[in-house]
């Protein structure tokens, strides 16, 4: 059996400040964490967590994955980014230009969000976290279908995407060009084994679909961090 998703994190000056802006915008229940942060557990079938992590590390230049929201009608849409707004966000460029339909925000910490218009077809069939969108190539979607045993709902002009056989986002590739790596991404995915697993053999089974081991300065602790194809880093919990 492969691991499944069970959070999206989020590295945060103030996890507890950032947890309540995601949980407004969102309308998900905020929890303690275990691991000196704080969730939010979904109220839709989005079928992970988000987590928040304290660092003192500044956020620089834009993160390689963002959520893009759905929206019912045009005035749903203004609704979500008033709602943004009042929440602490804030209207950001990042060369979508003046035509474009989607509306470009950042929460208070500078991570980026779009809020996509009514009647994305691509979004159809999705909830309010339509998607999370990723910077990464073909051969990174291939290994987080392959990781997760997610299918491919998207494969074309080295564009990929997957999701969930229960539903939920779709998480999507957009291929070259990529954008360079500076350092430690401020997102990342942590994964669990099933129940009965063994997180050594789940290592195992990543390294073999393309992953490595990196050290990031995490000292002793209980998880292993990897890196996918792309160089994206990632957690391998213990088994729960």
């Amino acid at each position: 059996m492969t691991s499944h998703l069970h959070a999206l994190c989020f590295d945060a000056n103030d996890p507890q400040g950032l947890a309540r802006f995601w949980a407004g915008v969102l309308g998900w229940e905020m929890v303690d964490d275990p691991h000196d942060g704080i969730a939010l557990l979904p109220s839709d079938d989005t079928g992970f967590r988000i987590r928040f992590l304290p660092t003192q590390e500044e956020k620089t230049g834009q993160n390689q994955m963002h959520f893009d929201l759905t929206s019912t009608s045009l005035d749903d849409q203004q609704e979500v980014v008033a709602r943004a707004l009042g929440l602490g966000g804030r209207h950001i460029d990042i060369g979508q230009g003046p035509d474009a339909d989607h509306v470009v925000l950042a929460d208070p910490e500078g991570n980026e969000f779009c809020v996509i218009p009514p009647g994305n077809k691509f979004l159809a069939d999705c909830g309010f976290v339509g998607a999370l969108a990723c910077d990464g190539s073909q051969e990174v979607g291939y290994f987080w279908s392959r990781a997760l045993g997610w299918p491919l709902v998207w494969d074309q002009d080295e564009e990929t995407a997957i999701r969930s056989p229960h539903g939920g986002p779709k998480v999507t590739w957009g291929g070259p060009p990529l954008a360079p790596k500076t350092g430690k991404y401020r997102l990342h995915f942590d994964l669990a084994p099933p129940a009965d697993g063994d997180q050594q053999a789940e290592v195992d089974r990543l390294v073999s679909l393309g992953a490595t081991r990196v050290d990031i300065g995490q000292g002793e602790v209980s998880w292993v961090v990897m890196a996918d194809p792309d160089g994206h880093e990632f957690c391998v919990l213990t088994p729960r």
